[in-house]
């Protein structure tokens, strides 16, 4: 079995800062993408930012020179950190991962996500 643990949401001001984190656990042989995905109610999950195996980095226009998405491998942790947020910014923010694992003696990648850490921006 495999799971991903997010923390680190909350309520923060306008301007203000936030990292959130994303630990995956289980029987994992390896980990190629991460990333960090946001929804709000009655909409569809969106991305925010992906991170491959060797540190390439993606993010959406909105969040470009606000948010920083890094990880350790040793760890099997993504990381996010938010800075001058707005509050668009507010929603429920899933981290999500291509997992290989070993089943049945083959290797067979999966994608996973974690259980959703609130973001609210507000004053």
């Amino acid at each position: 079995q495999v799971q991903l643990v997010e923390s680190g949401g909350g309520l923060v001001q306008p301007g203000g800062s936030l990292r959130l984190s994303c630990a995956a656990s289980g029987s994992i042989f390896s980990i190629r993408a991460m990333g960090w995905y946001r929804q709000v109610p009655g909409k569809q999950r969106d991305l925010v930012a992906t991170i491959t195996s060797g540190g390439s980095t993606n993010y959406v226009d909105s969040v470009k020179g606000r948010f920083t998405i890094s990880r350790d491998n040793a760890k099997n942790t993504v990381y996010v950190q938010m800075n001058s947020l707005k509050p668009e910014d507010t929603a429920v923010y899933y981290c999500n991962a291509e997992i290989t694992r070993w089943r049945n003696a083959y290797l067979y990648t999966d994608d996973y996500w974690g259980q959703g850490t609130q973001v609210t921006v507000s004053s």
